[in-house]
């Protein structure tokens, strides 16, 4: 809306993947990134996420394979998907270090590879940064390439679920949402983030977000816009060398 600012969205599907995708934003100040590759439901494999905010003071990253099945109680699902990467989360994990506070209720989401962190602009930095990037992309390519599909049909149906209920949570809480809000306009903005950026919400399941997140609920029966309602923040990486989480409760 302000004549200036460039935004560019990519999307495709492959085999295996029912979504890979990307959204760009850039302004003389300002650079954002949002990638993300989703399985089919036939496959459990983790999400893949990057997102990137940069400004000419500070950059902020989160980078990931999303858990598609929570990897503190789900061991077995942990083992299968990331005891491998472990040491690709220790590289990278020491030369981008905890970025600080990280609420519990997000931590659901994350895998104990994932890179949250935030740095001064540094060339140096954007090296480890772009090496990073390639590197888990490069992982998950792997996991994707030597995936079986499931045939299991209530299996598929945990999937899909568990998959719309990540969605569900990225749609509603996603902090990019005032970003696009301020280009493009609140309707356009969370037509982009349910469509485009979350796609899958309506054809995957038909849960709320309050059926899944019920402690949002206001006494109104509105969704509480907090980014956390509960559960304790994380200052320091809650997992161990050994991808073991020593966080204690995250609610």
């Amino acid at each position: 809306m302000d004549g200036k600012t460039e935004l560019q969205m990519l999307s495709f599907q492959a085999s295996k993947i029912r979504l890979l995708r990307s959204l760009s934003i850039e302004t003389e100040a300002m650079q954002v990134l949002d990638f993300a590759a989703f399985p089919e439901p036939e496959f459990d494999i983790p999400i893949f996420c990057a997102n990137f905010f940069a400004t000419t003071n500070t950059n902020i990253m989160v980078l990931d394979l999303n858990p598609l099945h929570d990897v503190i109680s789900r061991a077995d699902y942990k083992e299968r998907y990331y005891r491998s990467l472990m040491p690709l989360g220790l590289k990278y994990s020491e030369l981008l270090p905890w970025g600080g506070k990280l609420t519990g209720e997000s931590l659901k989401f994350f895998s104990p590879i994932v890179i949250w962190t935030r740095f001064t602009p540094s060339q140096d930095k954007y090296e480890v940064l772009y090496s990073a990037f390639m590197d888990y992309y490069e992982a998950w390519l792997g996991l994707i390439n030597q995936a079986v599909a499931e045939t299991d049909a209530s299996q598929i149906m945990c999937n899909r679920e568990a998959q719309h209920r990540y969605l569900t949570w990225r749609a509603e809480k996603d902090p990019g949402h005032g970003v696009l809000k301020k280009f493009i306009g609140e309707t356009m903005a969370k037509d982009v983030l349910r469509n485009f950026l979350f796609n899958g919400i309506d054809e995957l399941g038909s849960r709320t977000f309050l059926d899944y997140f019920p402690e949002y609920r206001c006494e109104d029966g509105t969704i509480n816009e907090k980014r956390s309602v509960m559960g304790k923040s994380f200052e320091n990486r809650p997992w161990d060398t050994k991808g073991n989480f020593i966080g204690g409760h995250s609610k």
